[in-house]
């Protein structure tokens, strides 16, 4: 059982004050988006304060981010990745690239300027391909040594300078599986706030089924293989990571529902289906 905590204005100030600080300090929150009752959202950095004291005012306890993507409903993840993407972002644009000086945040937290050079500096994200492969019956999914054991995901990779989409999923299947890209389809897109601030660009794309064998690139990936429709139905039906007794393989899952990998797979996995009833 979990609960995301959404206090009011007043009680993030009653907070600060028990722990010691200047209420003050919710001016530093950052604007993250506006309810359907017209209701300001914020977000605020608390990394000073030490945790303990924090989790005993507000009777819940801190999660790594990667690990709460599992547990938050589909309305609260994107609040919790944009608010922590921009947290991230003022912190380390607190200096002018140019002259060196300080630069100042606005009201809302949207932007930062350096007064000595008149630079304006916006949040940026760094365009990303996540490709579902296929080669008509089954899909290709990888992982890299950092996930959780047993999780596979569609592959991933960040845009070159002056690449478009389609030459990135041409390049990136390429270069970490050794396949060749015939076909591809656009599929939707997510802000994902690792490993900083990503955009993620979703896309199906298609490879010749008497051209399959898998060629993974090791630094890049820790596996990479196909996978049948009854597997990847199965694996869609765990809601949440698998508990493996020890000594036994880890269970076949993928990324939460909130990720855009699970919507590619589904997605995937839906037209297999569509293609068996019509056969």
């Amino acid at each position: 059982m979990y609960v995301v905590y959404f206090l009011l204005l007043l009680e993030v100030q009653g907070i600060l004050e028990k722990l010691g600080k200047d209420k003050q300090l919710v001016d530093e929150s950052v604007l993250i988006g506006c309810t359907e009752e017209n209701e300001a959202q914020f977000s605020l950095d608390l990394g000073e304060i030490e945790q303990s004291e924090v989790e005993q005012l507000c009777g819940g306890v801190f999660v790594d981010l990667r690990k709460a993507f599992f547990l938050l409903r589909a309305h609260e993840a994107p609040l919790v990745a944009k608010g922590q993407a921009l947290l991230r972002w003022h912190q380390s644009h607190k200096f002018c690239s140019a002259t060196g000086q300080p630069t100042f945040r606005n009201q809302s937290g949207s932007q930062r300027v350096c007064h000595s050079s008149g630079f304006t500096y916006y949040p940026m994200m760094a365009p990303v391909v996540i490709v579902l492969v296929s080669d008509g019956n089954r899909c290709l999914l990888g992982r890299q040594a950092t996930f959780p054991p047993g999780m596979y995901s569609a592959l991933a990779g960040f845009c070159d300078m002056g690449e478009t989409v389609e030459e990135t999923v041409h390049r990136e299947i390429a270069e970490e599986v050794g396949l060749e890209v015939q076909s591809l389809q656009y599929s939707g897109s997510q802000h994902w706030p690792f490993p900083q601030s990503s955009f993620m660009v979703a896309c199906h794309a298609t490879v010749n089924p008497d051209k399959t064998e898998v060629s993974v690139d090791k630094v890049e990936l820790d596996d990479a293989r196909w996978f049948t429709l009854e597997e990847v139905t199965e694996a869609l039906q765990r809601k949440k990571p698998p508990r493996n007794p020890k000594g036994e393989p880890p269970t076949f899952w993928v990324p939460p529902s909130y990720a855009i990998a699970n919507r590619l797979i589904s997605e995937w996995a839906q037209q297999q289906q569509l293609k068996l009833k019509r056969s």
